[in-house]
């Protein structure tokens, strides 16, 4: 367990504090204090905060594991797990739960893609391999993450922000449209594992 997959860890058990924090009705049975100046829930300052955070961390992870040859099965297997458990369950709540309800198609494309490419990462692992992500799945991710920062955005008050819907939205189907690409590219790529499975 050296740092970079610690890093790791710690983005997991933030996905899990998010989701907490989404899902448990705190104003039933808590007076939740609004942040001065910004007329947001110190709740929802909360989720955006490990968010960002989290995000971070997938970089910080792959670079300190790369420059500092500290690259692990591991990590390649659970670096990309962490990622999709972190957008996609965001993308998930927020289709109910957001200040922008984000349309159900989106996070239904990303999970079947992801469904698709980690069984194919499953048949690889079968075979003794460890499948890491492409660059195709990287843009993905860091497209899903930028949509969903602007997603949360949209219950800030402020005056700079008024385009934010429309942005979100349209960030919303771009990452929709690179999760379906990068899918494609990481079966055609991989596809000699299913062959030889067979």
């Amino acid at each position: 367990m050296n740092l970079p997959n610690k890093i790791t860890t710690f983005r997991l058990i933030a996905v899990f504090i998010i989701v907490a924090l989404i899902l448990i009705p705190f104003h039933q049975f808590w007076d939740v204090p609004q942040i001065e100046g910004l007329n947001i829930s110190l709740i929802y300052l909360i989720i955006f905060i490990l968010f960002i955070l989290a995000s971070l961390s997938d970089f910080l992870d792959g670079y300190i594991a790369r420059k500092y040859n500290m690259v692990t099965n591991f990590g390649k297997f659970m670096d990309p797990i962490a990622d999709k458990l972190l957008v996609n369950s965001l993308f998930i709540l927020l289709t109910q739960y957001g200040p922008l309800k984000i349309p159900a198609v989106v996070p239904f494309v990303m999970v079947a893609r992801d469904i698709v490419v980690d069984v194919m990462r499953l048949l690889a692992m079968e075979q003794g391999t460890v499948v890491a992500a492409n660059i195709f799945g990287k843009m993905k991710t860091v497209a899903q993450m930028i949509a969903l920062i602007f997603v949360l955005l949209n219950d800030w008050p402020f005056s700079l922000l008024s385009l934010s819907y429309p942005i979100s939205l349209i960030l919303c189907y771009i990452a929709m449209g690179l999760s379906l690409l990068s899918g494609i590219i990481y079966v055609i790529q991989n596809a000699k594992l299913l062959r030889e499975k067979k």
